[in-house]
């Protein structure tokens, strides 16, 4: 039996819209002609003529937020405290280093929502029919991951806006029954923001700001923000491993998301 795998992730990379202007990746890169003084820090004596072709380091200096690049969101980016349907006063949501390693490699699950058109807000009776429709009951610990149109809109000016978002009735109905980890690829598990904006200046209502991530505070769970190549895979069938950066005390860690496919 040959094993597939099959790369969830996108770049972390400059020129590319990935991220609003305000927290966009800044990679800078050093070439083998631009570190040898960081090599002399160690051998004082070393000069360019006595490497192989002259040719020291080659290092790269990044500046990130833990949500630049496909990323792993821990329930303590959504709200201080979590668990509120459980116990009364809720608990300490959990940090990215605390989020348990049996949660990221799990059976995964593909709901393909790419004809909802962007800004839609997605309900649990889609996610019910759609669960149907590809014939899967969920399971605890299944990482359900949600195909949207922003997919096909990653490396164009549109992306953070693309996609369809997860509402809040939506993902608790996906905790309820034990899943723990989901996913997207769009920019947010949420509507994007323009389209929340407008639902919010026509209602007053605040609390549709974020609906999905807020879910979190009646039930613990983590997101995958910023996946890729979700269209290749089928609804069910396959394994995702998406284990974290151990990051302490921090709101999301990195991630190189992968499905594995027997």
């Amino acid at each position: 039996m040959t094993r597939r795998i099959i790369d969830l992730s996108i770049f972390l990379e400059n020129d590319v819209i990935s991220d609003p202007p305000l927290s966009r990746p800044k990679i800078t890169y050093l070439g083998h002609d631009e570190t040898l003084d960081r090599m002399q820090a160690f051998f004082p004596d070393l000069t360019r003529e006595k490497l192989p072709d002259g040719a020291a380091w080659a290092i790269e200096k990044v500046e990130l937020t833990t949500h630049n690049g496909t990323h792993l969101d821990a329930p303590y980016h959504f709200h201080p405290t979590m668990n509120h349907a459980l116990r009364e006063g809720g608990e300490p949501s959990m940090t990215i280093d605390e989020v348990p390693l049996e949660w990221c490699f799990q059976p995964g699950v593909k709901l393909d929502f790419r004809h909802f058109p962007d800004g839609y807000v997605v309900k649990a009776d889609d996610v019910a029919h759609e669960l149907e429709r590809i014939g899967h009951e969920l399971q605890p610990l299944d990482i359900v991951l949600v195909n949207t149109r922003a997919g096909s809109r990653y490396g164009h000016d549109d992306f953070v806006s693309a996609g369809c978002g997860i509402g809040r009735d939506a993902t608790l109905y996906l905790l309820e029954r034990g899943v723990r980890i989901t996913g997207t690829d769009a920019w947010s598990w949420d509507t994007p923001f323009s389209y929340t904006k407008e639902r919010v200046d026509a209602t007053g209502d605040y609390s549709l700001i974020w609906e999905g991530h807020k879910a979190g505070r009646e039930r613990g769970y983590c997101h995958l923000e910023k996946l890729h190549q979700l269209e290749l895979l089928p609804g069910t069938g396959f394994q995702v491993c998406c284990f974290p950066v151990k990051l302490r005390r921090s709101s999301a860690g990195w991630t190189r998301a992968v499905a594995i496919l027997d």
